[in-house]
């Protein structure tokens, strides 16, 4: 469980805000709540590795406002909150100057992304990167220094929905309900380029704020510094996570780093300890629950955790196929009924001889044969390539007329039994036909054509090494 053990936290909290640092990437934003106002930095450049390039330049206000060619995550800062009460929500952010007096240089934008539900076992930032659309946004060129949800605070407009061109540089209001989850993107389209950290200031506002500022947002999710669990795939870029986001602020004093790699509660390997370890940086694909414990100069303890979690592409190993219901399997012959299970703690979705996905594991009337199936990791970590199976089964009826389809009949999947043997008997009794693996039957005995009538079938194969210990018998109709 997430731990805060700090007795004079709400002193921290009121005393110097929030002294939230730059966060890069989504998979790291930082925590806020609603009860003072956040205050931090955008430096440097960045780029567009937190979006699918493919996607965003798609997306209207993402890709360009009203009179330059965007420049998307320049630099840029993630936050994440959680509604803490039905009602309004917004925001303002304001840029701000580098030194007091100087000239603001910064121009800020932001996307919202949501509302997520914590309890849905997704990957948000997937979703977000993966052409997820903004619910609120803005790239339009700011005429104050001001923009967000709501109301201009500048200059009192009034918030509308996103129209490029429109030069509104503030979005409506946002209506949410108690534990949805929302991701905010703040970018700086024209830095300085010097080198000077640029700051902002980030203020939340609306009817639920002005109810009660420390139950708007759910101010719970700010003890969860190091931010929600992650979920990654093999080959990511580092996950660098930050004890400098805590509630004790520059008041550190010494600072551990453990792991527990199985998130089986025994955090058996300590990675560092000491006043300067702000940082620990977690590389693929090692998977595990991370804890820090911060001791402050105030002798205060302050903890938290995080679960990072590393998948791969799916492969064959990662998926057991069950044939449920097929001549092999069960007494049932139609339809046919397969289920694929993941071997270990894989989250898949599965399309069957090329249909669409779905997420339900059980699939129904599959034909008999082979078949394949494809399985996609809907972490966006890959899709694996096409996996083949057999199912033991039988067309119901055959249509031997030189048109090349359906013009032969045979028991199919039995490549997989031992010794197959297939008999075909006509109404009364006689034999017409034996086939083995590979050969089919044409319709005809003794070179004459057969009419169209019911016919009957054995299937004999080993069983455990015993000749004959299975035996099906059913029937198929020939059409001419």
């Amino acid at each position: 469980m997430r731990a805060l053990f700090c007795a004079i936290c709400c002193f921290f909290l009121f005393s110097i805000g929030i002294n939230a640092q730059n966060s890069p990437d989504c998979r790291t934003a930082i925590p806020v709540c609603a009860d003072a106002p956040i205050t931090s930095v955008l430096d440097g450049g960045g780029d567009i590795d937190d979006f699918d390039p493919d996607v965003i330049t798609q997306s209207g206000c993402l890709e360009k406002g009203s009179v330059d060619s965007a420049n998307l995550e320049n630099s840029s800062a993630w936050y994440v909150f959680r509604a803490g009460t039905d009602g309004q929500i917004g925001f303002d952010i304001q840029a701000l100057p580098v030194t007091p007096g100087s000239v603001v240089t910064s121009e800020l934008d932001f996307a919202l992304y949501g509302p997520f539900d914590q309890t849905a076992n997704q990957n948000f930032c997937t979703l977000v990167g993966g052409g997820a659309e903004p619910i609120r946004c803005n790239y339009e060129t700011n005429d104050t220094n001001y923009t967000g949800v709501g109301v201009n605070f500048a200059d009192g407009r009034v918030g509308a929905p996103f129209v490029k061109q429109s030069q509104n540089t503030y979005d409506e209001w946002l209506d949410v309900r108690a534990g949805e989850i929302y991701y905010l993107f703040i970018n700086n389209y024209r830095t300085n380029f010097n080198g000077d950290p640029e700051p902002f200031e980030l203020i939340f506002r609306g009817s639920s704020v002005e109810a009660d500022q420390n139950t708007a947002l759910d101010c719970t999710l700010r003890d969860e510094f190091l931010g929600l669990d992650i979920i990654a795939c093999e080959g990511d870029p580092d996950i660098v996570l930050s004890a400098l986001n805590s509630p004790a602020g520059p008041n550190i004093a010494n600072i551990t780093w453990e792991l527990d790699a199985d998130d089986d509660g025994t955090y058996e390997t300590t990675l560092a300890t000491g006043a300067g370890q702000t940082e620990w940086t977690v590389t693929s694909p090692n998977s595990g629950r991370y804890r820090v414990t911060i001791e402050t100069t105030f002798a205060t303890i302050i903890q938290d955790d995080i679960l990072i979690t590393f998948f791969a592409t799916p492969t064959p190993a990662d998926i057991d196929i069950v044939v449920l219901d097929d001549f092999v399997h069960s007494e049932q012959t139609d339809p046919y009924n397969v289920e694929f299970v993941p071997v270990g703690n894989g989250n898949y979705e599965y399309s069957l001889n090329g249909g669409e996905f779905q997420t339900d594991q059980i699939f129904s009337n599959v034909p008999p044969g082979l078949n394949s199936v494809v399985v996609n990791d809907v972490n966006g970590c890959g899709t694996s390539e096409p996996i083949e199976f057999l199912v033991v089964g039988y067309p119901k009826f055959f249509t031997p007329n030189g048109d090349s389809r359906h013009d032969t009949w045979n028991v199919l999947g039995i490549e997989e039994l031992t010794n197959p043997v297939v008999f075909i008997f006509d109404r009364y009794g006689k034999l017409l036909k034996q086939l083995g693996v590979g050969s089919a039957w044409d319709g005809t005995f003794n070179g004459r054509a057969l009419p169209s009538s019911d016919y009957w079938f054995r299937l004999d194969y080993d069983d455990s090494g015993v000749v004959l210990a299975r035996s099906v018998r059913r029937h198929f109709s020939l059409v001419r």
